[in-house]
């Protein structure tokens, strides 16, 4: 059996070091975490037995498994004898309070410290990486298998829990004791890339692994859309999980919408809070078309995709709406598989591109009518709202422009310096031109990325933005509020050696007049003390109206969302 690689919760100040059999230049001064002394502790079993069991293979698989391991190990052989950039080197990418946790059964009855607001009644739900084995080689942040971490509020109780979400790929991984895919950004690259790649397929041919079924993590984003909660990464299908009456979280399995999502979708799709739609891209990164966009009516109906035509495949983990339109990013982040045989990383700086925004009507069949218009300079990983302004013909656009772009894909001089620039850009619609300009400029400049703006709000006109301050990088030491209107801030901080996460704004109600009515609900962590807790933050004041003790460790993640009580009991 294989063994668990999960630290358990260790107390103050004892921290978890991510160990490698690469040698490290300066000798670390924390108590590590030695994945092989951890026991095995499955928590959901498989259903059904698959061809890729090892105890189901016939002699011929045997042999060819034990030539494929054999093979692979001289590859990691090989391979450990070159430094690693950082952003492969898990060392770097999942160290301290980025390293994985174990599964937590529901904890009851948490130390609050405060008074939970009346309207926080429901479930916060956030999506995490925390790779089941430790890696064998390379390793990006983004690589990790999908954990949701859950905060159930029920009256005066509060409950924690955490579950790996049982992927397809996951589940492979467990019974073989190992991991067997490669790592979309980790591994993929390079020559060892494309031995990787190889080395799947051959173990595919003689049935020990089944891709079929998807190879994705589920780690990035979360949605409750048409009673079902949705953990996504870009790579796969969603799948859909649900939050037990105890609190708990299962994997229901993946889901394609009855059929009809025969496609990966991205991780951040869209709910119209109007209409209750939700709006979604896929892209692919070897077939034309290499982009295609579709919706979704509010009881789950997919509409065709419309094809959109790209010269290249072009990374595009977010996109933005209004109320009339999808605003599609095609920017100078692009894929070049042709690079790994030259012995580069396939996710490339395209500095001959022109970065352009595509408007679409949320109701079109095809792109004919698609406006392109240019915006040059510009990456945005993530985009926080988007609107119209019919009185000057243009769609203004929220988001935060990296530089340099590629700068959390590959290794370059510049890593540490990464600038998130919070920037409105507008598009008009009668000129094809656009503006780009930051929001906050000179002293005011904070690194945002990650957050978000009144959920019921979204597409429409909105004042106020809630994101992570990523200072410093890759860490996040608080949140700002920031105007968008008059461009002043308001900032959470957390202290000395204390780093959250994405805040996400609860609003009090759909009914309420002030856009800021709400509370802001962050996971922060005290690297001194090694505790971690959940923040509610009353976001009109910015003071804090309660403090959640949580009984582990949770590491820092990506995107959450919160589900109402009534929402919840409506879960399929």
């Amino acid at each position: 059996m294989a063994s668990n690689p999960y630290t358990s919760t260790l107390p103050p100040p004892s921290k978890p070091q991510f160990i490698t059999t690469m040698k490290t230049t300066k000798p670390s001064t924390k108590p590590t975490l030695n994945y092989a002394s951890l026991p095995l502790t499955p928590t959901i079993k498989t259903k059904q037995h698959s061809p890729h069991q090892p105890f189901k293979w016939n002699i011929l698989q045997r042999a060819a498994a034990a030539t494929f391991d054999m093979l692979e190990a001289a590859l990691v052989s090989h391979e450990t004898r070159i430094p690693l950039p950082k952003t492969s080197d898990p060392r770097v990418q999942i160290s301290g309070n980025f390293a994985p946790v174990p599964e937590q059964s529901p904890n009851h009855n948490l130390t609050v410290s405060g008074t939970i607001p009346n309207c926080i009644t429901g479930v916060y739900v956030r999506n995490g990486a925390n790779p089941l084995y430790e890696p064998i080689s390379g390793h990006h942040l983004f690589d990790g298998d999908g954990m949701v971490h859950a905060v159930s509020f029920h009256g005066d109780s509060v409950s924690y829990s955490c579950k790996l979400t049982e992927t397809h790929r996951l589940v492979q991984e467990r019974e073989t004791g190992r991991p067997v895919f490669p790592k979309a950004i980790g591994e993929l690259h390079g020559h060892f890339g494309v031995v990787r790649l190889v080395l799947l397929y051959a173990r595919t041919l003689f049935g020990l692994v089944d891709p079929s079924k998807g190879m994705g993590v589920a780690n990035a984003g979360l949605i409750y859309f048409n009673n079902r909660l949705l953990a996504m990464s870009e790579d796969d299908l969603p799948y859909h999980i649900r939050v037990t009456s105890s609190s708990d979280i299962e994997t229901v399995g993946r889901y394609d919408f009855f059929g009809t999502l025969g496609c990966a979708m991205i991780a951040h799709p869209k709910i119209d809070p109007v209409t209750g739609e939700m709006f979604a891209l896929s892209y692919d990164v070897v077939r034309k078309p290499y982009l295609k966009y579709f919706k979704f009516t509010k009881d789950g109906k997919k509409s065709p995709a419309v094809d959109i035509q790209l010269d290249v495949p072009t990374m595009m983990h977010d996109f933005a709406i209004t109320e009339n339109y999808v605003v599609l990013p095609d920017q100078q982040v692009v894929f070049k598989l042709e690079e790994m045989a030259k012995g580069g990383s396939p996710v490339v700086y395209d500095n001959n591109k022109m970065s352009r925004f595509g408007i679409l009507s949320k109701n079109a069949i095809t792109s004919d009518d698609m406006i392109w218009i240019d915006s040059p300079e510009t990456f945005c990983f993530h985009f926080w709202n988007a609107w119209e302004e019919p009185e000057t013909n243009e769609v203004i656009v929220i988001g935060s422009c990296m530089n340099p772009p590629d700068s959390i894909f590959n290794n370059n001089n510049n890593n540490d310096h990464l600038e998130c620039i919070l920037s409105e850009i507008r598009l008009n619609l009668k000129t094809g031109k656009s503006i780009k300009r930051p929001i906050l400029q000179g002293s005011n400049h904070l690194n945002l990325e990650a957050g978000m703006v009144n959920r019921y709000k979204l597409g429409r006109k909105t004042r106020f933005a809630y994101l992570a301050i990523a200072e410093p990088w890759p860490k996040v030491s608080g949140f700002a509020k920031v105007d968008l209107v008059t461009r002043e801030t308001k900032k959470v901080m957390y202290g000395e050696e204390r780093y959250g996460g994405e805040p996400f704004f609860v609003p009090s109600g759909s009914g309420s007049e002030r856009e800021d009515d709400g509370y802001v609900l962050v996971f922060v962590h005290d690297e001194k003390m090694w505790e971690s807790e959940l923040q509610v933050i009353n976001a009109m004041t910015m003071e804090m109206e309660a403090l959640v003790k949580l009984p582990s460790r949770v590491p820092y993640g990506f995107h959450g969302t919160f589900i109402r009580s009534e929402d919840l009991a409506q879960q399929v």
